[in-house]
């Protein structure tokens, strides 16, 4: 249960930032390029669906991978964003500074703690 409501309130909230982005492309200090927007829309619409479509464990397992890969880019971009703390993924197109950063970690955080707590423990075959 935990699963369907974060995976469909992020994806709403994802799809959200995507559309304010196109009227406030600065929304909060971030870069929201179209191409950002298009990403945040396409990321919101795979996490309503895989929220209230798919199964539980499969809903885990987009949790997990999408908390990884949001973690990850979080963290890259704070690595290799050097004194400015932007990191230009496609030239004048995908720029993302440091909120971007830090709301990809928060998202990655969240998913992939969500995809991780809870999940049922591994049957283990009896010894004999």
């Amino acid at each position: 249960m935990m699963v369907t409501k974060t995976t469909t309130f992020g994806g709403a909230l994802l799809i959200v930032a995507g559309l304010l982005g196109f009227i406030v492309p600065g929304l909060m200090g971030l870069h929201l390029s179209a191409a950002h927007n298009l990403l945040f829309l396409a990321s919101g619409a795979a996490a309503i669906y895989s929220g209230l479509l798919t199964t539980e464990a499969a809903g885990r397992i987009f949790c997990t991978v999408f908390g990884a890969f949001y973690g990850l880019l979080g963290l890259v971009g704070l690595a290799a964003g050097g004194l400015s703390n932007t990191i230009t993924i496609i030239p004048g197109t995908l720029v993302l500074g440091i909120i971007d950063h830090l709301v990809h970690l928060i998202l990655g955080a969240v998913f992939l703690a969500v995809g991780r707590i809870g999940r049922p423990s591994a049957v283990l075959p009896a010894m004999h």
